[in-house]
């Protein structure tokens, strides 16, 4: 069994769940990171730096790891889509160690992160000069000079269109985005869910959805999350409103149901876990 060494801190609980998970699948194939590369077409310092939580393997590499370590393909492609999804959103991504996931220091031939091999420490690619350390300012105070001069232009085509008989319709739409925030459904548009708990056929069902297999996780949303969050009530246990909407309170429901049925707690909700809700 591989002593790994502790992940960052910052790093995305969502992110982290991943990581962990690919350890352990690593772990039970017995295999190294060497004999991993060869098996996979992902190199080992690729595979260290996936196992250490600095760079998010692709959707391939994990599928290749759940097949060499015989786990559940489907529930670590769900791991990594939820685990896409914040490193997409850039979510407390770590900064650069030093060494690997395993506890190794890091490589002494292998250069630095921004430089040419040969090159200085704390220079620029290949020209011996000092990063300026003033460019990230720099790039800040463009790109909010850009959003100014956009607001500005979006005022005065408003203005325009209103001076040209249309102000009725903009108008009407600036007070609609006025009591609706921007992107959240009004609550007219909300689903409503409702649980009519009943038995078929030896199997509990809720009338929201009749799935067995779909696999949910926090951040998810639908009728099949207002199915799992009826019979967790059913169960006796509180994920909260049923809102269809997969959030923390119904994330901690599902794990004291995983724990109560001797199942893997990690709060994702796949065919076992179903199987668990409707017996």
């Amino acid at each position: 069994m591989s002593r790994w060494k502790g992940l960052p801190e910052e790093l995305d609980p969502r992110v982290r769940q991943l990581v962990v998970r690919l350890r352990r699948v690593k772990d039970h194939s017995g295999l190294s990171l060497r004999q991993l590369a060869a098996k996979t077409g992902y190199s080992t310092s690729s595979w260290e730096r996936y196992l250490a939580g600095r760079s998010l393997p692709p959707r391939e590499a994990v599928e290749a790891m759940a097949r060499l370590g015989g786990d559940d393909a489907t529930r670590l492609l769900a791991l990594h889509e939820v685990a896409a999804e914040a490193w997409g959103k850039g979510a407390d991504r770590p900064s650069e160690p030093a060494g690997d996931g395993t506890g190794r220091g890091p490589d002494p031939q292998s250069p630095q992160r921004g430089t040419k091999p040969g090159a200085e420490p704390g220079t620029e690619l290949g020209t011996g000069a000092p990063r300026p350390h003033g460019r990230a300012l720099r790039i800040t105070l463009i790109a909010g000079s850009v959003a100014l001069v956009l607001a500005v232009a979006a005022t005065v085509l408003l203005a325009v269109r209103l001076t040209d008989g249309e102000g009725g319709a903009a108008a009407a739409g600036l007070t609609a985005s006025a009591t609706t925030a921007p992107g959240s459904p009004r609550e007219s548009e909300r689903p409503r869910y409702t649980c009519r708990a009943e038995r078929i056929d030896g199997r509990w069902y809720a009338g929201n959805s009749r799935t067995q297999k779909a696999v949910l996780a926090n951040g998810h949303a639908g009728p099949e999350v207002a199915e799992a969050q009826c019979l967790l009530r059913e169960a006796g246990l509180s994920p909260g409103a049923v809102d269809g909407i997969f959030g923390p309170h119904t994330e901690r429901a599902v794990r004291a149901l995983q724990k109560r049925a001797n199942l893997v707690v990690d709060g994702i909700i796949g065919p076992h876990t179903w199987k668990a809700l409707r017996e």
